[in-house]
């Protein structure tokens, strides 16, 4: 249906099946939306780092949000009280974890860092068909660079892309973040990826191509043997965390995904940039959202991840790249091939590198 022949024979104007739509809302927010004849719809947040908002593939809802989200950055608030849900929520990319204090500096910082404060600047979008496959594709991509930088301190810049390709349900989200600075930058990346109801409810269950999970701590630890099944909501039900140490192909790529019936939502990356899976359940009656979260750490705090040899560090014009591949599974036929592709790498793969869970084991 997609081919270049037919659709330049249809139409003069691609925006007619896919585009990234630049809008200001009422209160002077930026808003992308983003849309793809494959039904998946996107609400990207120029003014919060460039993260996904509302998200939906053939009208149903990927995700949950916050009342009267989305807030504009304000970062004398809290970043619980400034978080809008939202498919994602990048968290960095000096911290990610709970408040702490540095014990050297007495700097003060906030749970999972001050990049969700930030603007992306420099917004471009450029599309063009590409031969991929042996098959020719019409490939839309949407650019921008979002800055976490102090005088004197870090100096790191991010430039996003975004990329949709026409008829597919996916998108593809690279990251590349460089240290721009003249000092060495402690470097911390957890993509939060917020999923709500109808995907996850009572029956959902994450599927992970996986070696080992672990509990974070004693709250999570009496759910370890059913951390792959979700349940119904619930009043003032505590959050529960576990790690993934996660299986890879000769690719060095994983997948993921939460499923219930015949819909679920598939997460895949390359985990030689991203080697830690962090699974937050949180299936609290109204906040009934739970997280999937790849990251080249884990929600611990810069403190920890220092004290526990986790901590990466960017030098002075070095560069790191992500990549990220959000796809929603739409009936029967394609929750059961994304189930074939995990059972293939849990058969198959191999324990990622550089994922180190072993101070959790205790907890069972």
């Amino acid at each position: 249906m997609w081919t270049r022949e037919t659709v330049e024979r249809h139409s003069v104007d691609l925006r007619q099946f896919i585009d990234f739509r630049q809008s200001v809302l009422p209160g002077g927010q930026r808003v992308v939306e983003a849309y793809n004849s494959s039904g998946l719809t996107l609400t990207l947040l120029p003014d919060r780092g460039l993260d996904i908002w509302l998200a939906t593939c053939n009208g149903l809802p990927l995700t949950w949000i916050a009342q009267n989200s989305p807030f504009p950055g304000d970062a004398g608030s809290s970043w619980l009280r400034q978080f809008n849900g939202g498919l994602l929520t990048t968290c960095g990319l000096t911290h990610a974890g709970p408040p702490e204090t540095d014990p050297d500096t007495g700097e003060r910082r906030d749970l999972h860092g001050r990049y969700t404060y930030q603007r992306a600047g420099n917004l471009a979008v450029a599309g063009q068909w590409t031969a991929v496959g042996g098959q020719e594709k019409y490939i839309l991509e949407l650019k921008g660079v979002i800055a976490e930088s102090v005088l004197f301190g870090e100096q790191l810049r991010l430039e996003r892309t975004y990329r949709l390709i026409l008829g597919e349900p996916m998108v593809e989200i690279v990251d590349t973040v460089q240290n721009r600075g003249d000092l060495p930058a402690p470097f911390m990346l957890l993509y939060h990826c917020n999923v709500g109801y109808p995907l996850v409810a009572a029956g959902s269950r994450l599927h992970v191509a996986g070696e080992r999970a672990y509990a974070r701590d004693a709250v999570a630890a009496p759910g370890l043997g059913r951390w792959a099944d979700y349940d119904a909501a619930s009043p003032r039900y505590a959050e529960q965390v576990f790690f993934h140490r996660v299986k890879a192909g000769s690719d060095g790529w994983t997948e993921v995904a939460l499923m219930r019936g015949d819909i679920g939502l598939s997460f895949s990356w390359d985990t030689a940039a991203l080697p830690y899976l962090t699974q937050w359940k949180n299936t609290r009656e109204g906040v009934y959202v739970c997280g999937v979260e790849p990251g080249n750490c884990l929600p611990e705090g810069r403190n920890a991840a220092r004290e526990n040899d986790r901590l990466q560090t960017l030098q002075p014009g070095e560069t790191a790249r992500s990549t990220l591949r959000l796809a929603p599974l739409s009936g029967a036929d394609a929750v059961a091939a994304c189930q074939a592709r995990i059972e293939a790498l849990q058969a198959a793969g191999r324990p990622v590198e550089n994922c180190s869970l072993d101070d959790f084991a205790h907890w069972g």
